[in-house]
């Protein structure tokens, strides 16, 4: 959430850093619905003061013996004005919290202009592409022959979209999600966490799911709760309202955690097998850091994650991504590509962002300073290590055979447990 006080002081600012994401945001209307709320709270206090001169001035005349009706009917009639402003206050709050929700996060001065995808930057690669002495077979393929995913029987069970994994596809998901969560945790010191997946509608406002993509999430009406599209929901959330120590910063946390979303705007080709689905598996990593610190925390964020890729043996690239194509919340992003041989595509598998202290001003994360005890925002960042769908593609399609196996290179074998598949 944007500062409505910093917002005041450079609106012109404000408007142009949100333009770069190619959109228009009437910051004007905000800007108008909290001067009328300050206009009222001055009448509000103005009120309080008058009715407390009255109260004090009724309590004299009957002291004296005095007859004070005038007075007390004034008083009451005074009180019922302010009961009124008073609500209409509190619905003019909510009516801006609405406003100021609406908006996302300004992009950091770092990152490159540009409306679409098309204008990201690639920053490195690692690896390379793999030369095939056959025709390299899709992960679709892959799995029909050697019986590790059934889309069909996924498809009876909930609809499409949500895969079942079979046999050695189900150990392979496993071990993935096994392997990911030991190394973030013996590697880079993260401290684990296995959340709940159903959310209170606050700790989705908080992340900035709601109340811009609701559509997009899985809700239970009766309960009002919603399935969390990313462990980074109920991470982040775990210091909701709480005041950290200085010296508790920067905390990491790791988390496993299955992952829904409705996709409702996705359609035809991205859809195929587990490019995009409904239900999957990701180990995601989410830091609290001091604002100073932030940036480089979310260089040390994607070395972490990247380093799941590298032990993986796979081809892929980073990519900064332009302000049109920065997710609402995110200040600065960097995706992680990997290339699908089968698929012939990058295939993107992680996105490590700093929200700066976007999401920790709508959830009230904070932290006190040790030397003069004040109270400020933190920065909160959050990357998968990594979703484990397109990484299942890769790691079938780079590593597959010409008889239909799928055989690991030794130093995958030991960071998955596995050697080879279709044995």
């Amino acid at each position: 959430m944007i500062s409505i006080k910093e917002l005041r002081k450079n609106k012109e600012s404000y408007q142009e850093a949100l333009s770069k994401r190619g959109e228009e945001y009437d910051l004007e209307y905000i800007l108008q619905a909290d001067s009328e709320i300050r206009s009222m709270k001055t009448s509000a206090s103005e009120m309080r003061a008058q009715r407390n001169t009255a109260s004090a001035l009724i309590g004299e005349a009957k002291k004296s013996g005095k007859d004070a009706s005038d007075s007390i009917i004034k008083t009451r009639q005074l009180g019922d004005k302010l009961k009124k402003l008073e609500i209409e206050l509190a619905n003019a709050e909510i009516k801006l919290k609405k406003l100021i929700y609406q908006v996302p996060n300004i992009p950091h001065e770092s990152v490159p202009s540009g409306t679409s995808e098309n204008d990201n930057i690639e920053i490195r690669k690692w690896g390379k592409k793999i030369d095939f002495n056959f025709e390299p077979k899709t992960h679709l393929e892959i799995g029909e022959k050697l019986n590790l995913l059934d889309f069909k029987v996924g498809a009876k069970l909930s609809g499409s979209g949500f895969p079942l994994y079979i046999g050695e596809g189900a150990k392979l998901e496993r071990k993935l999600i096994n392997s990911m969560l030991d190394h973030h945790i013996n590697e880079y010191g993260f401290e684990e966490v296995f959340p709940p997946v159903l959310m209170l509608k606050d700790s989705m406002i908080t992340t900035g799911q709601l109340p811009k993509f609701q559509e997009d999430m899985y809700h239970t009406e009766v309960d009002n709760l919603f399935l969390a599209p990313t462990a980074e929901v109920p991470v982040t959330n775990i210091h909701r309202n709480d005041i950290l120590k200085e010296s508790d910063l920067p905390k990491y946390y790791v988390a496993y955690s299955p992952c829904f979303r409705r996709e409702s705007g996705s359609y035809g080709k991205e859809t195929r097998g587990l490019l995009r689905v409904h239900q999957f598996n990701k180990v995601e990593l989410v830091k609290f850091s001091k604002p100073e610190n932030s940036y480089d925390e979310l260089e040390t964020l994607t070395t972490q994650a990247e380093s799941i890729l590298k032990k993986l043996g796979l081809h892929y690239r980073v990519i900064s991504l332009c302000a049109g194509d920065l997710s609402f919340s995110a200040a600065k992003c960097y995706d992680l590509e990997i290339w699908a041989p089968g698929e012939r595509k990058w295939l993107e598998v992680s996105s490590c962002s700093n929200f700066e202290s976007f999401q920790a001003r709508r959830g009230n994360i904070r932290y006190r300073k040790d030397k003069d005890k004040k109270v400020e925002l933190c920065h909160t960042l959050n990357g998968s290590g990594v979703a484990t769908p397109r990484l299942m593609v890769a790691l079938l399609e780079t590593y597959q055979n010409k008889d239909g196996k799928v055989s690991f290179p030794s130093e995958v074998a030991e960071f998955l447990g596995i050697n080879e598949i279709g044995h």
